[in-house]
């Protein structure tokens, strides 16, 4: 069991979670607040997607980024920002009878242009989502080459930002270690297990134990499910070693019929790791565990 735990907000992800709940950020000025309610609630980070603010469409355009990072930086409230490095890597097939041409919905772009927030606005962390994955809908891939994941790990090392490696399934964990022993990826390595996401891997124990069983001893490792397993695992990844993520990237609810706040599923989350005897670390003590560098 791990006593000493962190929490990471996811504050509002790219899906289509704004249609159902009202309290998901779309604008920038709603991601910051976001950020800085969850920091106010007991997270020491923030995960940040960003979204057009007319149609709450995800979005990966680098202004949005900035005006967000510069709102939270601004604020007397210290939370670590992790911007996401997901987006650009999306595949709809035409169809199943006719996969091409891909579906005008796709967006799939190059390293260096899925990075361009990262290098410009060098947060503490962004994410390397390590594998392709069929994800949920009947034709789109989420699409990470080793190829390009190699590309970005190196220009992420370059900057001087942490990745947090988002692992959706056994073989993302066995890539995962093939960058780190190839040198791209430097120590303390990071790590978030994205659990219960079709089609990666279930959020059952088994197949969390089966990756955790297989983390090499020494990385820091993260763990989320989605939907209403989120705040059940906010006491399995204490108990299996790990640290905690919650957020409206995963889950809009606290309870059966109650939409949550990222403050409310921070706070939740808080009570449960404090009545397990757990100690909640703040921001500056993420910064010294892993080797953070603040701008």
């Amino acid at each position: 069991m791990n006593r000493d735990v962190f929490i990471t907000c996811a504050v509002t992800g790219s899906g289509q979670s704004h249609t159902k709940s009202h309290f998901v950020p779309i604008t920038p000025a709603q991601i910051a607040d976001a950020c800085i309610e969850a920091a106010k609630a007991g997270a020491a980070i923030a995960h940040v997607h960003v979204r057009d603010p007319k149609t709450g469409a995800p979005a990966r355009d680098p202004a949005l980024y900035r005006e967000v990072v510069e709102r939270v930086r601004a604020a007397d409230t210290d939370v670590v920002l992790n911007l996401t490095a997901g987006m650009g890597g999306d595949i709809v097939l035409g169809s199943a009878e006719a996969p091409l041409p891909l579906s005008p919905q796709s967006d799939l772009v190059g390293a260096t242009e899925r990075l361009i927030h990262v290098e410009e606005l060098l947060p503490e962390i962004c994410t390397l989502d390590c594998g392709t994955m069929n994800f949920a809908e009947a034709d789109y891939v989420m699409t990470n080459t080793p190829g390009t994941l190699r590309a970005m790990a190196k220009r992420i090392q370059a900057a001087g930002v942490r990745p947090e490696i988002e692992v959706f399934d056994t073989g993302h964990l066995w890539l995962a270690k093939a960058l780190v022993d190839e040198g791209l990826i430097d120590d303390p390595v990071m790590i978030q297990l994205c659990m219960g996401i079709p089609y990666g891997a279930p959020a059952d124990l088994n197949s969390l134990m089966a990756m955790v069983n297989n983390i090499p001893r020494g990385w820091t490792y993260s763990m989320f499910s989605i939907g209403r397993m989120q705040l059940p695992y906010v006491a399995q990844a204490a108990l299996a070693g790990g640290h905690v993520r919650v957020g409206l990237e995963d889950n809009i609810w606290l309870e059966k019929g109650v939409l949550a706040r990222n403050g409310d599923l921070v706070e939740r989350a808080a009570t449960i790791l404090t009545t397990m005897g757990c100690r909640i670390l703040g921001p500056q003590e993420v910064r010294e565990k892993l080797r953070l560098r603040r701008r």
